[in-house]
This record gives structure tokens, sequence and C-alpha cells, in this order.
């Protein structure tokens, strides 16, 4: 595998195109995002947990569940589409026939995607003007595909996306992938708002159960604040154009490649997010070892990196190794305290701050010197077994509350 350029339309058949169309009622960002593929595609996709779902995951689970196919995506910016009823449902199908109007493509072959503020209908006539121009528009350049990324943020301070090439029986296979997201993140079998385009020739059902394996160690393990979105959904659609021998067996180095491929891409917007939470100073790494099993370690890890007082630390750059300690402690798995070590680890370098399930004497200015970058991980060994997790998350600042206390503004 190896990374290229040419973000989300770097595999075969694809093209996009965005534009702003006044979603949001100030700013000059980018808020419609349109992108087709030449042919429909097998999708599969995962989506949020949480009770109250918004209009568009509603529509793409059907999509996902029923039709199981694909051949575009429109995404907005800046409001939500949450909480607004049957009306929500319809913009949504107004959305699909404009593209149906101006592409051909089916209505039930349209993913929708909508980011922003809970509550508010959408401004339907906009995005249904700008699905029609933006179809003249559409392109498989490089900077169309960056332009795209940069057009579903919402509080993000920097686009999110990658593009791997990898060979599968013999053939050329792409993956061109990029998401969103800052706040409101604390995924739960989805994520914020994430988009994989592919060429590879997948069978529906394999790429489904992958995805779903390959999201729960990767998005879901990553929180900025333990708010789960209404709108958490990740979309992956392989429209074939490589033409691959079919992967439909997962006893194959043909699949093992496929896994590593989506698990890689996967991991690297995971951990971009992570870096990304809103007023975010530092990249935050929980990595548990010395599991008895991986559930035990994924708990324990993603209790490490949610703990608010775990992340007031990180950014106050102090050594008070007993909040991640006592985070292990009430995440609900089981483990031997006495048998734990807890190592700070930087590129300045590392010092164990729980010895054996006790504070060893340390050194502050050197603990100090080694919180100081803008990556820290904790290494939390539990001398149980050989399974491990890893989590991400991010400090906890003083800007986060400032974001979020004029989210609307």
């Amino acid at each position: 595998m190896k990374i290229i350029d040419g973000g989300i339309t770097a595999a075969k058949g694809y093209k996009c195109a965005s534009m702003r169309v006044g979603i949001k009622p100030s700013g000059s960002n980018r808020d419609l995002m349109f992108l087709v593929s030449e042919v429909p595609a097998t999708c599969v996709g995962t989506f949020t947990r949480n009770k109250v779902k918004a209009a568009p995951v509603k529509w793409d689970m059907k999509l996902v569940n029923e039709t199981k196919k694909a051949q575009a995506v429109v995404v907005n910016t800046g409001i939500a589409n949450a909480a607004t009823g049957e009306q929500g449902l319809e913009s949504c199908k107004l959305t699909a026939d404009a593209v149906n109007e101006a592409m051909g493509i089916a209505p039930e072959y349209v993913v929708c995607g909508s980011t922003g503020v809970i509550g508010p209908q959408l401004p339907i006539e906009k995005i249904v003007n700008g699905v029609k121009e933006l179809s003249g528009k559409l392109s498989d350049a490089p900077e169309e595909a960056e332009n795209a990324a940069k057009a579903i943020m919402t509080t993000d301070t920097h686009k999110k996306d990658i593009a791997v090439e990898f060979e599968i029986s013999g053939k050329t296979c792409r993956i061109g992938a990029m998401c969103k997201g800052s706040g409101m993140i604390h995924p739960n079998m989805g994520t914020m708002l994430g988009y994989l385009m592919s060429d590879v020739n997948i069978d529906y059902d394999l790429a489904l159960s992958t995805l779903r394996a390959v999201i729960d160690k990767t998005f879901n393990m990553v929180s900025v604040d333990g708010d789960t979105s209404t709108n958490d959904t990740v979309i992956f659609m392989a429209n074939g154009l490589a033409s691959n021998n079919v992967i439909d067996d997962k006893n194959t180095d043909d699949y093992k490649t496929f896994y590593e491929v989506l698990y890689t891409v996967c991991e690297f917007l995971a951990k971009n997010i992570a870096e990304d939470g809103e007023g975010a100073t530092r990249l935050f790494t929980a990595h548990v070892t010395g599991a008895p099993d991986y559930e035990t370690a994924r708990i324990i890890a993603k209790s490490v990196i949610t703990s608010n007082l775990t992340k007031a630390a990180i950014f106050g750059k102090d050594a008070n190794c007993g909040r991640i300690f006592c985070a292990m402690g009430y995440s609900g798995a089981e483990f031997d305290p006495d048998k734990v070590d807890i190592t700070m680890v930087s590129e300045a370098g590392s010092i164990k701050l729980i010895d054996k399930g006790t504070l060893p004497e340390f050194s502050e200015e050197e603990a100090l010197r080694i919180l100081e970058p803008k990556e820290i991980t904790a290494e939390c060994e539990l001398h149980m077994g050989d399974a491990e997790a890893v989590a991400w998350g991010c400090d906890l600042t003083y800007d986060y509350v400032k974001i979020n206390a004029d989210y609307r503004s």
C-alpha cells in the first residue's frame, strides 16, 4: 500500500464538486458537496446509536440495508437536519430528486449527509439549486477533491483526507477517503461524517462486516468530549471498476490486504479527528497492554481518554497520573490494580508514574519535559495477558468552552 494524491476522487470513476450556497448566514466557506460514481457502487455504512437520529441517518440506513447500492453523495454543513420530523426526511427526498433530475441517478441511490446545528429545517431550495449547479462542475481533479474535504468541515481547523493505492489479485485498486469531526465526538458503532470511495470489487456482506470491525477499532476508539452526535455516519462505496476478482472470502490474501488497507485509512482519519478536537492543543493516546482480552483493553483505553480530569491534566502538562489510574478503575473492566504500570511517553522520552499500583519517586521537572510535546501517550500495562487496545483523544482547554458557548453564532 502507498499513499497517493487525489483525495476522495482518487479511485476510478468518482468525481465531485462543492460550493457555498448560503446555508450558514455568515462566513465564506463552502457548505455543499456533491460526489458521483460513474456506476452504481456497493454501499455499506455504520451509524450513530443515539436514539435521536437525524433525517439523513434514517435515509442512509434505509439505503444501506435495503438498496445496498449508491451512486451519489450530497453533504451539507451548517444545519444538521436533526429534530426536523417528516419535513427533514422530505428534504432528503427532494435532494435525491434533484440528483435524479440533474444526473439521471435513481433517488434511492443517493446518500445524504448533514452536519451543523440541531433543530432548524434545511433551506432546501438552496440545496436543490446547488446540486443542479454542481452537476455541471463535477471533476476528479485533486484540487476539487481538496475543496470537497474542506466543504464538509464545521468547527474543524483543517481538512481530513487520504488516498491510498494497493494491489488485489494483480489489479491496482484505490481508496479515497475524507471525514469531518472536531466536537460532539464520542462515537458508538458510527463516526462523525466519513466517506470512503473505492474502485475495489467486493461482496456486500463482507464489506459490511469488515467496515464494522474496522470502525470498532478506529473511529469508535476516539473521543473529544463524550457527546455522541445525532448525525454520526460513515459510508463506504465500492464501484468495482478496478476489475479485481471479487473479494468474497475472509480466508484469502486479497481479503487480508483489503482489511489492512481499510484499517490504515480509518486509523489515519480517526487520529486526525482526535488531534483536531475543538480547542485542542495536543493529541492524547491511551495504549492498554497486557490485558486478558481485547474487550478489557478497549474499555479501559476509552475510559482513560474520555476522563475530563485526565484531559485537563494533559492540557496543563501535569504529571497527575492518579487521574489516569482512577479512570481505569471506574471503567467497569476487571483487572488487578496492584499489577498496573503506567508510563507517560512522548518524543521527549518516557517516565513511569505508576509502578505496580503505587506512585514511585520521580522528577517533576523531567515529567514536565516529557509532557511538553504535542503528542502524549499513556502506556497502561495490566500484566494479565497479551491483548491490547488503543484509543485516541485530546486535551481539554479553555477554547473548547468558548467554541461551544457560542456555536450557533
